[in-house]
């Protein structure tokens, strides 16, 4: 057997399935538009998280890295502390977008 081949084709198989997986499993759960309640105001906001670089850390790290791209409640609060990345997955609803 030849090493050179034995270790690409182990490293492809662990790409094919277990990083895929993993992470088209977080960027699909983050995908959809979230609609939740904001800690710091307490108004309804609709959230776009950022579900490819959720995706690519879940695959490459375990724990999914969140970050928001766009908020309905930005620009006026757009300093906020993104609070709201640490709510729950029961608090926030998915939004699907109309056909």
């Amino acid at each position: 057997m030849n090493p050179w081949i034995v270790l690409p084709a182990i490293i492809a198989l662990g790409v094919i399935y277990i990083m895929l997986p993993t992470g088209l499993q977080a960027f699909l759960r983050y995908r959809p538009r979230k609609e939740l309640c904001c800690p710091v105001s307490g108004e309804e906001a609709r959230v776009v998280i950022d579900a490819g670089r959720a995706g690519l850390s879940a695959a490459l790290g375990g724990h999914p890295s969140l970050s928001v791209r766009d908020c309905s409640l930005w620009p006026a609060r757009s300093g906020c502390g993104r609070d709201c990345l640490n709510l729950p997955d029961d608090q926030m609803r998915d939004l699907r977008r109309a056909a």
